[in-house]
Order: structure tokens, then sequence, then C-alpha cells
């Protein structure tokens, strides 16, 4: 057997900045290769590329869809249509020339549209297709979504009608994929994402700093954290906040901007930009006391992980579209207002001794549930099924 990880064309592997599902394909692809498994990641060309020991192929475009873009307005639809179209050229000719049983694991709609569309019936027979779903839109209620996704992931439902296999994230999207399409329960697996708990681990560090990772924008909601911790961060002027993450949306950046300049704690609110996923960004986690979570929609997210795997309690938005794993349930904690949130940091993040239990346990409960190793052989398991 050999697996194909495909890249999505968003950024290239390992990636330079925040990108969960770029994230994904390495780390699984890092314990395919430390057990030796058969393995190829299929991806963007980067003359920029980090230095890395995975193996991976390239997939050529031109230059000027080759720099980084988080805009995702044309250009970046364009770049993906580019990219989609030479990566199903180059997985034909992988098809045609391998000998093994090939398992192809899809992570995003285009590519796999396209492959679906361009790559021979008679050619595809011959491959095992798996795809994950890493979409949040689907994690919210079917009459909320049901527009959304008829007008923008008409791909991703062609995708799943089609796949050998289906992973997704959470219970929700698998239900709405056997109410609204039909597909057959015993083709989709749920699969939780995982963190590298090698990069990712407690340091104790006595600064009051509370910290975002997630893209600049609405749904991430880092203007509500702001207003939740505003009355704290003024009590206590060597209290912080610190964000990290690509600027999705400018207008929202300036929002930020314009609330912490009318509040007077602009020199406690310190935005990062974009830091480096793994060693660079766990620095920042390490050197944090509590992780805000406010986000609205999510499929599962990384950065709950990578906080909990630091020992940083997580705070999270209860109206968020999110479903949570059971086994986290119990150790987020969970805001509904600003009085519930004020709760959380007296009783639980300001006690040292609460703090550092809670720490325990979802460190814990990451390194027994949650590390890429556990992950990566579920996914082997079912490849190896099909």
């Amino acid at each position: 057997m050999k697996i194909i990880e495909v890249g999505t064309g968003y950024t290239s592997i390992p990636a330079n900045m925040g990108a969960a599902t770029e994230i994904v394909v390495e780390e699984l692809s890092k314990v395919f290769q430390k057990e030796n498994i058969n393995y190829y990641i299929f991806d963007i060309k980067d003359e920029k590329r980090q230095n890395t020991d995975l193996k991976i192929k390239e997939i050529n475009v031109p230059k000027c869809f080759r720099k980084k873009d988080v805009s995702l307005g044309i250009v970046h639809k364009l770049k993906r249509v580019v990219y989609s179209i030479n990566l199903s050229k180059a997985l034909k000719k992988e098809i045609k020339s391998s000998k093994d049983k090939l398992v192809i694991h899809f992570h995003n709609q285009y590519n796999m549209f396209f492959y679906l569309k361009l790559v021979p019936k008679k050619l595809k027979k011959k491959v095992i297709t798996a795809y994950t779903v890493h979409n949040g839109t689907w994690n919210g209620k079917w009459d909320s979504i049901k527009n959304k996704i008829k007008r923008k992931y008409f791909q991703e439902i062609y995708c799943i009608k089609n796949a050998d296999k289906i992973f997704v994230l959470n219970e929700v999207t698998k239900d709405h994929f056997i109410k609204q399409f039909n597909i057959d329960s015993k083709k989709i697996i749920h699969i939780a994402n995982g963190v590298n708990t090698d990069i990712y681990k407690p340091n104790e560090n006595d600064d009051i700093v509370f910290f975002q990772c997630g893209s600049v924008c609405d749904n991430k909601n880092q203007l509500e954290a702001i207003k939740m911790l505003t009355p704290y961060l003024q009590e206590n002027r060597n209290f912080k906040y610190v964000y990290v993450g690509g600027i999705i949306d400018q207008k929202y950046k300036q929002k930020i901007d314009n609330y912490i300049k009318e509040e007077n704690i602009e020199s406690q609110v310190e935005y990062l930009g974009e830091i480096t996923p793994g060693k660079e960004l766990s620095k920042y986690y390490s050197n944090s006391k509590a992780f805000i979570f406010p986000s609205k929609v999510e499929a599962f997210s990384l950065s709950i992980l990578e906080a909990m795997a630091s020992g940083l309690p997580v705070i999270m938005n209860k109206k968020a579209i999110l479903e949570v794993d059971n086994k986290l349930n119990d150790i987020i904690l969970f805001y509904y207002n600003e009085e519930t949130f004020s709760k959380i940091i007296k009783e639980k993040i300001l006690d040292d001794q609460v703090r550092k239990e809670l720490s325990n346990k979802e460190r814990k409960i990451v390194e027994d549930f949650y590390n890429w190793n556990i992950i990566a052989n579920e996914y082997l398991k079912y490849f190896e099924k099909l």
C-alpha cells in the first residue's frame, strides 16, 4: 500500500503560517515516515519551502500563484483551480506507473473535484480515494447552512458522494451527510485532529498573558475576547492579551485597533502577526497563562489541542458552533456572558493551584487520546481495510 497525502495548495508543507489542514497533512506524514509506511505528499511547488525530510512531490504552478495569499479572493480561487488541474495530471501519471495499492487522501474540495472530473474512470477504479472534511460550516444546523452549502460547497458535496471513505471531525457533519445526501454511514468515520505533544509542552511562566491563535476575522472573534478582558486589563496594567494569525479581514482588524485605543489598553494588547506553526508558535503558548477561544464556528480546532498540550486552560465561547469531544467537555472552561467569563478568570485562572490542576489534567488527556501517533494510526487502520 502507498498513501498519497494531498496538500491543498493554500500554502506549502511544512506550513510557515497558520494553516490547519497543512499541519494535519504534515503531522500524519511524519508518523507514516517514522513507522516506515510507504507514503508521499503531493504539494504545491515552493522555492522557499522550509527544510524537511518528508517525501514531497512538487506540483508546478505559475510563479504568480506561489506567493502567500490569505485574502481568499478571486486570485486565491484561481490558484486553487490551477493547482488542482496540475495536481490531477500528476496523480494520473502516478496511478499509471504505480504497482502499489494506492490510497489518495484528499483534504480540499477543489483538489478532489478536479481529480474526479479529469482522471479517467478506468484509472480511478485502481485507486482508493479518502476525503477528510475540514470545513467548519458543516457543523451548523442544516436550516441555517443549507443555502451556503449549496452555493459555496457544491464541489464538496460531489466529493463526499464519490469518495470511498469519508473522515469527519464531528458527528454533526456525519449526520448531515447521512440525512441530506443519503451517504452510507459505514463510509463515514469520525476521527479527531491531533497535536504534536513533543513540540507543544507546558512551561510555567509568571506573566499574566491571555493568548489567542487564529486568523484575524469576525469568525475568530478576537474583539469579543478583548472586550471581555478589558476590565482586567484596565485594573491590572501588568496583564496582557496577545494574539497571532494572518489578517483575513483588514476592516475587522481596524475595529480592534480603534477599540483598544478608545479603552486605553493599546500597550496591553499585542498583535504579533503570522507565526510559523511548531516550535516558534509553541513559545507563545508556553509564555501564557490561559488560552481564549471565542470563535463562532469551527469544525475542530487544532489550537485548542495545542493550548491544552501546553498546559493552558481553554476559555471557550459556549455559543460557538463547535462540537467538543466528550473527553474535553469536562476540562474546557465555557463562558456564556461577561459574568461567567469573569468568574472563570477569578476562580480558575488567577488561582494558581486550581489552574495547575487543570493544566495537568489537560496534558494527560491530550497525551492519552490526541497525540498524532494515535490519530495517524487510526487513519492507517481504515486505509488498510479499504
